[in-house]
């Protein structure tokens, strides 16, 4: 029965046949994480679990399909029936089933992080705020972390701190966007990213029926990258697995990397105290990286207090040692590495697509840009526009979404003039205002204006009349055709190919293409439907599938459009979970990595450091660090010090070229270990030319916003990072070129704004 399991090594042997209960396995980079997890679901069908009543939750839908593919390929096709895939994409499938009890239709959409911001764009011109004030980018993250920590907007309103600090940021009428916000995602019978995980919370906290349906189904839960979990699918797999208490979840505390979008580290650290019972597996051997690389990631992380012990180890070779370049500048830092990874490619004969250049900003791309571009040299940015992202395909998305959920305002916003059909900005808008005063949907208004008393004249109302009469006839087409079929229908009939094809330019030309490509997909989707069937699951390749699918992709899914022979470019925490041949490490200078937001706190500088272990570790056979003794920063040439962490790497691991040797005991070695403080020190960033500040007027406190540049009369030129308290007591965040970080009370600082 378990002759699949024998190439398993011992700590993954037991990992694998670990008997039910609570688990954890403790992955460490490389060690087979994907492997335990794989063989654990194939281990739990072999022995005769239901493939229906196991969960296996991921972050990214590439990882569930991997994962679903060994398994299929280990056990057999019953597989297929495991419930698998990310936490989104499971619980919008448990929302469809229950989300009535909630007040949603089956066919509710799904909104993006690009159809949310547009809608919070909009309620912030409504209401005729500033939106340089309410940036929607701020007010959407400050949405997205109430839900994250299941605080409705109704709580929000009430909560006397985060109003007081909504306040004190001059941003006191959030909670009226919150709540404006979700009223119209109610309206149009829609569900942002994060409602999924905070509707299924709810559904699950008020209906104990509907709770226990779900708990008698899933039998066995396992969740991957557990680490990465923030407070509410803490919370959901907590009330799915209270009933049997068998979760088992894969992670690695020093691979925590995401607190900025609300993972919180603890869920994996406290572990052991949710389940007292618990088993605990270490995967310790790494087979990705060398010895010198394992070795120094090892040194590094070693540092961090808030961790579960473990000694990550390989059998691979020892390997070259790690590469150092000291650059005067960052223009210097990006021709230096060019040239470095040209020499590198000639020498050891490897493809662009061994190289990939780690930064912890994507700001710091443009440098490393042009140096290959001067070399010749492919690249490609990871995370960029994504082609689900791209105006032609949303274009006609939003007739897709439209026809699937007639209260999709957003998706009817975007489509109904475009093409151009005589409904102007002015007919919008008073749709707008009638809707409202009716108390009902624009879908409602325009499918029947007279009725409703619509200000327009006939010609208007038999515009729009026109308009709900197609998307009606194209949903007669999607339930009579397959999703191929359907989709090439309404892009050629919503005029859309037409408008393209009349603009005969080499753009409107690319974005023929991009549509085509989305036909193609559709077309491949539909036919490889029945392969995806999971029993009683919806996912037989049907256009409503189809939307689903592309609604809840992640960053990551979105990557694999070209897999052409190019050096990768991308932030660290992009690169979680790849790995590449060589990897540089650049921009490792004090208060850029560690970033200066992070070092007056242990926390986030522990943080910083696990940023640091996870880009050492995406690397197989070299890794080489670059610093910048000068870098333009907020407009501004700016000295530098190496970074703290270059210091946490032992010498002996490390390859110094002579010029950075010659300074070595103070370049980037000190004897003294790191210590956290705000105060100045010679390892803070100095401009190159200190300013003489003085004879000036200080601005109104009041008026001082965080991301200003402001100048104070001893410490220079500064940049607020925050703003907290109110009145007498507001305090600023600020750090000031060649003095540091500084906390200081408004109402004595006399800063002066010098620009926003």
């Amino acid at each position: 029965m378990t002759d699949f399991l024998k190439g398993l090594n011992e700590e993954q042997y037991k990992a694998v046949t670990a008997p039910d209960g609570p688990a954890m396995v403790i992955a460490g980079a490389g060690s087979g994480k994907t492997r335990v997890l794989t063989y654990r679901i194939a281990y739990l069908l072999n022995k005769g679990v239901d493939p229906f009543n196991v969960l296996a939750l991921t972050f990214t839908n590439k990882a569930a399909k991997e994962m679903k593919e060994r398994v299929m390929t280990l056990i057999g096709n019953d597989a297929a029936n495991v419930w698998m895939g990310t936490f989104h994409s499971i619980f919008a499938r448990i929302l469809r089933f229950d989300g009535d009890k909630l007040g949603y239709t089956s066919n509710f959409t799904i909104y993006d992080s690009d159809d949310s911001k547009r809608l919070i764009r909009q309620i912030i011109s409504e209401k005729n705020l500033d939106n340089k004030v309410y940036n929607p980018s701020y007010v959407q993250a400050r949405i997205s972390m109430a839900k994250s920590a299941l605080v409705s907007d109704e709580e929000y309103k009430k909560n006397a701190e985060i109003i007081a600090a909504d306040t004190a940021a001059k941003r006191p009428l959030i909670n009226e966007i919150y709540t404006a916000y979700n009223n119209r995602l109610k309206r149009a019978n829609a569900m942002d990213f994060d409602d999924l995980l905070f509707n299924t919370y709810l559904l699950f906290e008020n209906f104990e029926d509907i709770l226990y349906k779900w708990q008698n189904r899933f039998q066995h839960i396992l969740v991957d990258e557990y680490q990465d979990t923030n407070h509410v699918q803490y919370m959901i797999i907590k009330k799915l697995a209270s009933n049997n208490e068998n979760v088992y979840v894969v992670g690695d505390d020093a691979q925590s990397i995401y607190s900025f979008r609300g993972a919180n580290i603890h869920n994996i650290l406290n572990f052991k105290n949710d389940y007292p019972d618990y088993q605990l597996f270490k995967l310790e051997q790494n087979y990705r990286s060398t010895k010198i690389i394992v070795e120094a990631a090892n040194k590094v992380i070693a540092n961090n207090k808030d961790q579960i012990e473990k000694t990550v180890w390989t059998a691979n070779e020892e390997g070259a040692k790690i590469g150092l370049i000291k650059a005067t500048s960052d223009t210097e830092e990006g021709n230096l590495v060019a040239g470095t990874i040209f020499e590198l490619k000639m020498r050891e004969q490897q493809p662009n697509s061994a190289f990939a250049v780690l930064y912890r900003t994507n700001a710091q791309s443009r440098s490393i840009e042009e140096a290959l571009r001067k070399r010749n040299i492919p690249y490609r940015i990871y995370g960029g526009l994504s082609f689900y992202q791209r105006k032609e395909i949303k274009d006609l998305l939003a007739y897709f979404r439209l026809v699937i959920n007639n209260k999709d305002e957003d998706a009817l916003l975007r489509a109904i003039n475009n093409p151009s059909r005589g409904i102007g900005k002015t007919t919008l808008e008073k749709v707008m205002i009638t809707a409202d005063k009716a108390g009902t949907g624009l879908w409602d208004i325009i499918n029947n204006p007279g009725h409703y008393g619509l200000p327009v004249n006939s010609s208007t109302a038999n515009k729009l009349k026109a308009f709900a009469t197609m998307i009606k006839s194209f949903e007669v087409v999607v339930k009579n055709k397959d999703a191929y079929d359907a989709a090439h229908h309404i892009a050629v009939s919503s005029g859309l190919i037409k408008m393209y094809r009349d603009e005969d330019t080499l753009e409107a030309s690319n974005r023929l293409e991009n549509i085509e490509e989305l036909l193609n997909s559709i077309k491949e989707f539909s036919e490889q439907g029945a392969e995806r069937a999971e029993g009683d699951l919806e996912g037989q390749g049907t256009f409503t599938d189809f939307m689903q699918n592309i609604a809840l992709l992640t960053d990551a899914d979105n990557e694999d459009e070209e897999n052409a022979d190019k050096v990768m470019l991308m932030t660290i925490h992009a690169a979680k979970g790849l790995e590449f041949p060589y990897v540089f490490i650049v921009g490792l200078e004090e208060n850029l990595f560690p970033s200066m937001q992070s070092i007056s706190s242990r926390a986030d500088l522990e943080e910083e450091r696990r940023l640091f272990y996870v880009a050492l570790t995406r690397a197989m056979k070299k890794v080489t660090l670059s610093y910048a003794e000068t870098r333009y920063r907020y407009g501004q040439l700016m000295m530098g010090e190496p970074s703290r962490f270059l210091e946490e790497i032992d010498e002996s691991f490390l390859d110094i070229p002579r010029q950075a040797r010659v300074v070595a005991g103070r370049d980037f070695r000190r004897s003294e270990k790191t210590v956290i403080s705000s105060a100045p020190s010679k390892r803070n960033l100095k401009p190159v030319a200190e300013q003489n500040i003085s004879n000036f007027e200080p601005s109104d406190s009041e008026d001082i916003q965080t991301g200003m540049t402001v100048e104070h009369s001893k410490f220079g030129k500064g940049k607020i990072l925050a703003i907290e308290g109110a009145g007498p007591n507001k305090k600023a965040t600020v750090f000031f070129s060649g003095v540091g970080q500084k906390k200081l009370l408004l109402r004595f600082a006399k800063l002066r704004i010098v620009s926003n």
